[in-house]
């Protein structure tokens, strides 16, 4: 009844009791015998962290612990250093800055990796890798995570007590090493061992004996640092000072994942001398359960042993990789592990190439029936086979196709294989009375790959063409002008590459037809453009005047007369290479008569421009028809190499 008393007295006089760990500007000073009191752990046992004293702006004592201090040892072997946090930090960086990295670069392929890389012609990763190991993440469990109930104090935890009602205030203490806290009046509280949900009450009944009409707040403010050692077959085996909420997932992490020659499906942690967990990383990594990833305790260690027996999985699953597998595993969990067939995967069957059997040599498969019931052996490598991008043949395939321009109802048509063109033509309504049929452009998807293959070969030569250049090249000419040419060429070249095909097929059909060829057999994704009936022609190129000239009524003039009306060529034009693309996309050449060809609507006439002699622009020439067959109009090769 004095106690209460006593602060009754305090309250009603308007002296409040500074909440420390708050403002310490408006701090006041603690009365003498407050369990808050910050003198009062003067008194306390000789292994409590001293406190440290720092003054408000209004002269008042404001009390402030110390930085907290936490083992960062160097190696298992070492004896630990105290460091304060600040010197830590900067220690790392420190060593960040000088080195460049603070521990190691992941681990290198294993053998066994190699070994697929050599069959499968391409390297396959091991699973866990590349989630794992990557240098710019930070695995460490952060200071501001939530504080689970079960979690047990222990020495170097910084506890926040909080009181209000007759007595008001908070202060910060440290469990000391012998797991007590002191406070004046209650004396010391033994806190280690308790669990977080149960400190509340273990401080509200020591405060309680000794106050009365209050409210007690107590939480966690800071946590220790441990030391756990991390050794096997890890990436950076050592001893590491952690968080005391960190578990093993967290500290594996931090050391850097397994080597290339430990496992991933198991890591085991010691206490005491004691096995008390086992953990299989894929649980986390596949499954995403952490339900056996044990909260880490002060001088646990952590072993990781050798890989066990790995499986390569590859083909059309949802990830190709390298797996470990445990004894007994069988080809289906495997299979589970890769994430299964993918959307084109036949998930009917699985191939499998036994390294261990000499009696068996070759690919083996085995039914997804079966699957579950054989057991994988190490160098096993397993292929999921694709069934969406077979190419099926013509006769089986559905047929989509475009019809667009001067028909009388444009549109997508679904039709059956082998479907000719008269019979979309019908449905499409037939021709408009515009339409000019010889101009119609009739593009196909499979002729278009077919180009492109062609194009690339095309593109291929000249690239070896124009590299030989410098071996080939004439003494009659100095090195500035072969230096201009080859840069002539290459910029030729450049713009040869981002030319494509575009997969149009030339029909065959008379300049005067009002019909399209009934006979050819469509295919998937066709597309049929027609146009309106050209009344132009064009002439373009190393002529004095390039434009477009109206046919009118009277008889077609011959290719020679339009270039004429064009001005005539140039001093600097190629009169031996022009030539005459049609509209139906055939191309004339000078030698096939080009000049003295009578012009039909929608002819383009082109000159080029005279090149220099060399081994490139012969080459040039000599593949150009190659160019020509693989869709690209005449007048797209003359712009190019204008």
């Amino acid at each position: 009844m004095k106690i209460v008393k006593i602060a009754k007295r305090f309250l009603i006089s308007g002296v409040s009791i500074a909440l420390l760990a708050g403002d310490p500007v408006g701090a006041q000073s603690v009365p003498s015998g407050s369990p808050l009191d910050p003198m009062g752990s003067a008194s306390a046992a000789s292994s409590q962290q001293q406190s440290t004293t720092m003054y408000g702006a209004t002269g008042q004592t404001v009390y402030q612990p110390a930085p907290s201090q936490i083992l960062e040892p160097r190696s298992i072997n070492d004896s630990p250093t105290l460091l304060t946090v600040d010197q830590l930090t900067n220690a790392r960086q420190q060593t960040i800055a000088s080195t460049g990295e603070l521990w190691k670069k992941p681990p290198k392929p294993g053998e066994f990796e190699d070994y697929v890389a050599r069959v499968l012609g391409r390297r396959l990763p091991r699973f866990g890798q590349d989630l794992l190991l990557p240098s710019s993440r930070d695995f460490a469990a952060p200071s501001t995570a939530s504080i689970p109930p079960d979690y047990v104090v222990n020495p170097g935890d910084v506890i926040t007590i909080a009181l209000t009602g007759s007595v008001e205030g908070s202060v910060e203490r440290e469990v000391d090493t012998n797991g007590n806290i002191f406070l004046k009046g209650p004396g010391t509280i033994h806190v280690a061992g308790v669990r977080y949900a149960d400190l509340h009450d273990r401080v509200s009944a020591a405060v309680g004996r000794q106050y009365k009409g209050y409210s007690v707040g107590v939480s966690i403010s800071k946590l220790r640092g441990i030391r756990v050692y991390v050794t096997g077959f890890a990436n950076n085996p050592g001893a590491f000072t952690v968080s005391s909420l960190s578990t093993l997932t967290n500290a594996v992490l931090q050391a850097g994942g397994p080597s290339s020659g430990g496992s991933f499906r198991s890591v085991k942690l010691y206490r005491n001398g004691a096995e008390v967990a086992d953990f299989d990383l894929y649980a986390l990594l596949r499954g995403g359960s952490r339900l056996r990833d044990a909260v880490l305790q002060n001088e646990d260690v952590l072993f990781i042993p050798p890989a066990g027996e790995q499986v390569a999985v590859f083909g059309s699953v949802q990830e190709e990789a390298i797996y470990e597998a445990k004894p007994g595993e069988t080809v289906d969990q495997m299979l589970a592990a890769a994430g299964g067939p993918n959307t084109l995967g036949d998930s009917s069957r699985v191939i499998l190439y036994r390294t261990s059997d000499p009696a068996r040599i070759g690919p083996q498969q085995i039914s997804r029936s079966q699957a579950a019931d054989v057991a994988v052996h190490g160098g096993d490598l397993l292929q999921i086979l694709s069934q969406g991008s077979l190419v099926q043949p013509i006769d089986r395939q559905s047929v989509v196709v475009r019809i667009e321009g001067e028909v009388n109802r444009p549109g997508y048509y679904y039709v059956a294989p082998n479907t000719p063109l008269e019979t979309v033509m019908g449905m499409a309504g037939g021709l408009t009375p515009r339409a000019f049929a010889y101009g119609a452009k009739f593009t196909r998807q499979s002729v278009k790959l077919q180009q492109q293959e062609s194009y690339k070969e095309a593109i291929s030569q000249l690239e070896l063409t124009l590299a030989a250049a410098p071996l080939t090249a004439t003494t009659s000419q100095s090195e500035s002008e072969r230096a201009t040419a080859l840069s002539g060429a290459r910029a030729v070249l450049e713009r040869l590459k981002m030319t494509q095909p575009d997969g149009r097929v030339v029909l065959r059909i008379a300049s005067n037809a009002v019909s399209l060829p009934g006979d050819v057999l469509l295919e998937n994704n066709d597309a049929i453009y027609i146009p309106p009936r050209s009344t132009t022609v064009g002439v373009f190129g190393a002529v004095y005047r390039p434009a477009s000239f109206n046919l009118g009524s009277e008889r077609p003039l011959r290719v020679k007369d339009y270039v004429d009306r064009a001005g005539g060529t140039l001093r600097s034009a190629d009169t031996g290479g022009i030539f005459v693309v049609r509209a139906n996309g055939d191309v004339i050449s000078k030698r096939r008569g080009a000049l003295n060809t009578r012009v039909l609507p929608g002819d383009v006439v082109f000159v080029p421009v005279k090149t220099q002699s060399g081994v490139f622009w012969a080459k040039l020439k000599d593949i150009t028809t190659t160019l020509f067959q693989a869709g690209l109009s005449a007048a797209t090769i003359g712009a190019v190499v204008k």
